[in-house]
């Protein structure tokens, strides 16, 4: 029988905070590491009002996204927008998982640099429901920007925040899109290598049928084609 899922709505940071029983430093972003979370959520539907991150490190979980599912698994980020809604279902009853995310409100990209691009990152979109697989040190790379996020949510709220916040949030959005560029460039090199391989294979497999049936190389047998032609 299919689990029922509860549909939650994430509509502010705070609203997403609560769910997992975290502290809520500022209204519109927040760096959540789910080792500290006091509640286990699972079997649910997120509907997403803001933009989230998530970089996993732990056992896999499924997330079903737009009509595909995600294959989420260690050391894998996976990216929602608003208005997009996802699945979650834990493999088994994972309590406090080794996982980090970035969650930002529109209004806190809204007049500023990022906002005027955020529609460029499109690892954002339904279309590309594939999540990002890093290597260890692009990890660390992730880790270090959340790092720089969190340490400026210490500071009392001021004029500099937004500001500051939105300029570290688009540094690791930047980040994320380099990677997922590596990513596709790394896939497109493997399938054009796999390609090339084959059409050797293939071209050895019909020079060897022409010679055992001609007596000729593949070479010989061209000339000779054209030879006639002529």
């Amino acid at each position: 029988m299919e689990e029922k899922h509860d549909i939650i709505r994430l509509d502010s940071i705070d609203a997403y905070n609560r769910l997992y029983g975290l502290h809520t430093l500022h209204p519109l972003i927040s760096v959540v590491d789910l080792r500290k979370a006091v509640r286990t959520v699972n079997h649910v539907v997120m509907s997403y009002g803001i933009y989230a991150l998530y970089l996993k490190n732990g056992i896999n979980c499924t997330l079903r996204y737009g009509r595909q599912n995600y294959d989420y698994q260690e050391g894998t980020i996976v990216s929602f927008a608003p208005g997009q809604v996802v699945k979650v279902d834990m493999i088994g009853e994972e309590k406090a998982p080794e996982a980090y995310g970035l969650l930002f409100h529109p209004d806190l990209i809204h007049g500023t640099s990022l906002g005027k691009k955020i529609g460029s990152y499109t690892f954002f979109n339904y279309a590309e429901n594939e999540a990002l697989h890093l290597s260890e040190q692009e990890r660390g790379i992730i880790m270090d920007c959340l790092a720089k996020i969190e340490y400026e949510l210490q500071y009392p709220v001021d004029r500099h925040s937004r500001e500051l916040l939105s300029l570290q949030t688009e540094l690791i959005l930047d980040y994320c899109m380099r990677f997922y560029d590596r990513q596709f460039y790394t896939r497109e090199k493997v399938n054009s290598d796999i390609l090339t391989r084959f059409e050797e294979l293939l071209d050895g497999y019909f020079g060897d049928l022409i010679k055992k049936e001609t007596g000729r190389t593949p070479g010989e047998f061209r000339e000779r084609n054209l030879h006639d032609l002529h």
